[in-house]
C-alpha cells in the first residue's frame, strides 16, 4: 500500500519501523532536514522536507494518490487540518494523532464531515493497555484479537507454580481450564512448544483463552494473584489523567502523587474521588509515607524513563505486587528487561499497533487476509490473525489432518460468536477468525501456513 506520514517524531518514527518492514511504499514528511535524513537512512523510506500545512508539499509527498495518510504531528489542530487536506486531495483514509479530549468528543464529526477514518491517541491508548494489564496482576503484557473475544497474556512461571516440571500434555490433564500455552521464552531462547515440552519455572510464556477461561487458568495454576483494588500512579500526564479516570470506573482506589501543584489542582478538580498528593514521588521517603507498603499496585508515568525505572524498582524491592513502568526510548528496553521489570508500556508503540491494525484491515479490503499483527518477545515472535474469506485446500479438514510448517502453532479460532481453542478435531471454515502464533514473519495468507 502506499502510505504518508506526517511527522517522525517518536510515534511517526515507530510507524515508519513497523510498516516499511511490511513492504508498504512509505512517504515521510517532516520539516528538519536532520530528522528526514535520519530516518532515510534507517528505514525502506522516502522522505520530503517541509510542512505538511503547505499543500505542494502534501502533493509532492503523493498525500493525494495515498492509500492511507497518517498525521502524527505534536499539533492535534495541524493533524486534523492536514487529514483534512490529504482528504481533499485523493487520498482514501486518512489517520489523525488527536490527544485533546474535547476533539476526542467530535468523533462521528470529524469522521462524517471531515472524513477522518481514525482519530488515534497514544496516551488514551497506553491508559486502556495499562488498566488490561491491571486487571491480570500477573501478566506483564495483554493482547486481543477477534474484537477483544480472545486474550493474549505473557506470564512468567514462579517457582511453586502447577505448571513447572510439567509437559504441555501433562498440564491439559491437570488443569480444566482451556487456555493454550503458545510459546515459550526460555533464557535466549524463544520456542513454539507441543505437547511434550516441559514448562520450566522461570520461563516466560504466552497463552492464549477468552477472557474467564484465562483467569481461571491463572488460578488453577497457581499463578494468578488477588485482585488489584489499590493503585499509586506515580506523574500525572495525559496518561495519568486517563488512567485514573478508567480505575474510578472499575471501582480502584487511585492515588496520585505528582510535583506540579497547577496539574494536581487540575486533576484534582476532574477527578474528585483521587487521591492527590503534590510532592515529589521520586522521594523513597515520600513513597513510603503516602501508603507505598500497603497499595496493590504502582504505576510510574512521569516523562523521565530513568525515575520512571528507579520508581519501579524501588516498589518491586518493596514487595508491591504489580510494577507498571513507562519508557519512551525502546533502547532502554533490553537493560530493563535484566532488572526483571516485566510489566513495560511505551505509548508509541501501543498507539502504532493500533494503527498497524487499521492498515491491515484496509490492506484486507485489498485481498491480504491478515486482521491484526502483534510482534512478541522482541520482535522474535508474531501473533497474527486470519480471516477466512473463501473456500481453499486447507478448509473444511481436521487440523490433524493438516501439516503445518516447522514454528506455526494455531492459537484460537473464533467461530462466529464462539471460540475454540483448537485441537486435532478442530477445522477452519469461511468466515472463521484464526489466531496464529508464528517465529516465521510475512505470512499473509493462511495457506502459507501449510506443508
Amino acid at each position: 500500500m502506499d502510505i504518508t506520514i506526517l511527522g517522525a517524531g517518536k510515534f511517526g518514527r515507530t510507524l515508519c519501523e513497523q510498516l516499511s518492514g511490511e513492504n508498504h511504499n512509505i512517504t515521510v514528511i517532516d520539516v528538519s532536514d536532520r530528522v528526514v535524513d535520519k530516518i532515510v537512512e534507517d528505514y525502506d523510506v522516502l522522505g520530503i522536507i517541509g510542512d505538511g500545512m503547505n499543500i505542494e508539499t502534501l502533493t509532492e509527498a503523493g498525500a493525494g494518490r495515498a492509500d492511507i495518510f497518517i498525521a502524527t504531528t505534536a499539533a492535534d489542530e495541524k493533524n486534523m487540518m492536514t487529514a483534512l487536506f490529504a482528504k481533499k486531495l485523493g487520498a482514501k483514509h486518512v489517520v489523525a494523532r488527536v490527544r485533546n479530549p474535547l476533539y476526542r468528543n467530535q468523533t462521528g464529526f470529524m469522521r462524517e464531515e471531515m472524513g477522518i477514518s481514525l482519530m488515534i491517541n497514544p496516551e488514551l491508548e497506553a491508559a486502556r493497555e495499562i488498566s488490561r494489564m491491571l486487571k491480570f496482576p500477573a501478566a506483564a503484557k495483554i493482547e486481543t484479537f477477534a474484537k477483544g473475544r480472545v486474550e493474549m497474556a505473557e506470564v512468567r512461571i514462579p517457582e511453586d507454580s502447577e505448571l513447572s516440571d510439567r509437559s504441555l500434555r501433562e498440564i491439559g490433564k491437570r488443569i480444566k481450564s482451556t487456555a493454550l500455552i503458545c510459546s515459550v521464552e526460555r533464557n535466549d531462547d524463544v520456542i513454539i512448544p507441543n505437547g511434550d515440552f516441559i514448562i520450566r519455572s522461570g520461563d516466560r510464556i504466552n497463552l492464549t483463552a477468552a477472557h474467564t477461561e484465562l483467569s481461571s487458568f491463572l488460578k488453577e495454576s497457581g499463578i494468578i494473584t488477588s485482585k488489584i483494588r489499590s493503585v499509586m500512579i506515580i506523574g500525572c500526564g495525559a496518561t495519568g489523567f486517563y488512567l485514573t479516570k478508567l480505575l474510578g470506573e472499575s471501582g480502584i482506589r487511585v492515588k496520585i502523587i505528582d510535583n506540579d501543584m497547577e496539574n494536581c489542582e487540575r486533576i484534582n478538580n476532574l477527578l474528585p474521588k483521587a487521591d492527590v498528593i503534590c510532592a515529589d514521588g521520586t522521594n523513597h521517603q515520600v513513597l513510603l509515607e503516602e501508603g507505598l507498603l500497603t497499595c496493590d499496585a504502582l504505576v510510574s508515568l512521569t516523562g523521565v524513563d530513568e525515575e520512571n525505572i528507579i520508581v519501579s524498582l524501588f516498589a518491586k524491592a518493596k514487595g508491591v505486587e504489580k510494577v507498571i513502568t513507562k519508557v519512551n526510548n525502546s533502547m532502554l528496553l533490553p537493560i530493563i528487561d535484566s532488572f526483571g521489570l516485566d510489566s513495560i508500556i511505551t505509548p508509541k508503540d501501543v498507539a502504532a499497533n493500533i494503527v498497524n491494525t487499521y492498515v491491515r484491515a484496509k490492506e484486507n479490503a485489498k485481498g491480504s487476509k491478515v486482521l491484526t499483527l502483534y510482534k512478541l518477545v522482541g520482535g522474535l515472535i508474531e501473533a497474527l490473525e486470519f480471516s477466512v474469506a473463501e473456500e481453499a485446500k486447507y478448509t473444511g479438514v481436521k487440523l490433524k489432518d493438516l501439516t503445518l510448517k516447522a514454528n506455526v502453532l494455531i492459537g484460537a479460532i473464533v467461530k462466529g460468536n464462539r471460540l475454540i481453542i483448537p485441537n486435532g478435531e478442530s477445522t477452519l471454515d469461511v468466515g472463521d477468525r484464526v489466531m496464529v502464533v508464528t517465529k516465521n514473519s510475512h505470512f499473509d495468507d493462511l495457506s502459507q501456513l501449510f506443508e
